[in-house]
């Protein structure tokens, strides 16, 4: 029985990235001079592309003045989960259009020029079909994409990198109804592979490496198809939401809806 292992490494050589720019190219030239000097590092099928969505949302022209970062959240929210007042400013949780919940719309200001702000691509789905499909075509290569963003939880402190877009990949590994080690079978769980494989990743890329890209290798049964359903399916939002509203939200609903029973059946006894 073969011990189960993975792998995972950075693509270096990867240029600092500016609207239209083909990141297919790129990052095919990335990898072959890389393997150039290491040919264990030659792509292989089954191999699986984690690429941090700066790069997607540079090359797809994302960019907005900083002067204009609360605008641009704003127009990128559905609705506004949390709200907080600080000395700095106002801090939001918002569902963004992508349909994922997140500081600030996942605008971010960090590894982009003075003076500007970064939305997230418009569509990460499409924008991971694209570069694995362009990927798959130039490399003849069965590879899978994974498009990654930070987020916060909710319970836990700090940030990690989880997937917001993804093509050629299985998103969950759904063990309900097998049994555990025990013999006992298994309700819930179900291991949501493509965050597992950006958190890895990003042990390796890092925020300050100036590395954007990394290959994991070794989950070569994760890679599908480029029809498989893409990582929005992913996201639980609307009734599936058990906590739809930050604290003070949920507490200043209750307390309208209450004060507004209370005034009807008032309103009921003067009648």
């Amino acid at each position: 029985r073969m011990t189960p292992r993975f792998s995972v490494w950075g693509i270096t050589g990867i240029p600092e990235i500016a609207p239209k720019d083909d990141l297919v190219a790129l990052i095919a030239e990335a990898i072959t001079a890389q393997s150039a000097t290491d040919p264990d590092l030659a792509l292989q099928s089954g191999d699986i592309l984690v690429v941090t969505s700066k790069i997607v949302s540079k090359a797809e022209g994302m960019q907005v003045p900083a002067a204009e970062r609360e605008q641009a959240i704003a127009a990128d929210t559905v609705r506004v989960v949390a709200e907080r007042v600080h000395p700095g400013g106002t801090f939001r949780i918002v569902e963004t259009r992508q349909g994922l919940v997140m500081a600030a719309a996942g605008i971010d200001m960090s590894n982009v020029p003075e003076g500007t702000a970064l939305r997230l691509p418009a569509d990460p789905d499409a924008s991971a079909r694209a570069l694995c499909k362009g990927l798959r075509d130039r490399l003849g290569l069965e590879i899978g994409v994974v498009v990654t963003d930070t987020i916060g939880r909710a319970w836990r402190i700090g940030q990690t990198d989880m997937a917001i877009g993804a093509a050629g990949v299985q998103l969950t590994d759904d063990l309900r109804g097998e049994n555990d080690a025990n013999g006992r079978p298994l309700h819930v769980t179900q291991a949501v592979i493509v965050d597992e494989i950006a958190g890895a990743a990003d042990l390796v890329k890092g925020k300050t490496t100036g590395i954007p890209v990394a290959v994991v290798r070794g989950l070569g049964r994760f890679v599908t198809p480029l029809d498989a359903p893409g990582a929005r399916t992913l996201s639980r939002t609307g009734d599936d939401d058990m906590f739809r509203f930050g604290s003070a939200e949920a507490y200043r609903l209750g307390y309208e809806a209450a004060m507004a029973e209370i005034n009807s059946r008032k309103k009921q006894k003067q009648d």
